[in-house]
């Protein structure tokens, strides 16, 4: 069973993208790469046609799982969101009460991740402490090295 998984218009774009690219460049590929192999002769002793066969296995497996995905999908139009309190494509300053550091993450998907821009999952630790929030709260987040506190300065699109 899928769970729903909230996209932004681009991200569920990428998504879309990356699965017509598998299955109308990668799916024809390794068929060709198969039959090539199959052409050579005794299958039994061919380990190009098995190594073939094998990835063609984990690609259908991964175009299966991104179907899924896509299934599950919904978009979030950020235009229309609330800003009172901290939801998925929220992006949110923090100041960490321990030592009073500032950092601004934006909560997104998994398959949108991407830690250099700051966008994190609303699945990780800090997103789940932070979801619900509103300004001026305080999130604890708990992580494998133990608990952290964020205070909450400010929440925008």
């Amino acid at each position: 069973m899928s769970t729903t998984a909230y996209y932004t218009e681009e991200g569920f774009k990428k998504l879309q993208d990356e699965l017509h690219h598998l299955r109308t460049v990668e799916r024809p590929h390794l068929s060709q790469q198969i039959a090539d192999a199959r052409d050579k002769g005794d299958l039994s002793e061919n380990a190009e046609y098995h190594a073939a066969k094998e990835e063609q296995g984990l690609l259908e497996a991964r175009i299966a799982k991104m179907e899924e995905m896509m299934a599950s999908a919904r978009i979030v139009d950020t235009s229309q969101m609330d800003n009172s309190r901290v939801y998925i494509h929220s992006k949110v300053v923090v100041r960490h009460v321990g030592n009073g550091s500032e950092r601004e993450f934006t909560l997104v998907a998994e398959s949108e991740v991407d830690i250099k821009t700051g966008r994190i999952s609303v699945s990780s630790p800090i997103g789940k402490g932070l979801l619900g929030k509103a300004k001026g709260d305080i999130a604890e987040v708990v992580t494998p090295t133990g608990s952290t506190q964020f205070e909450v300065l400010d929440i925008s699109r």
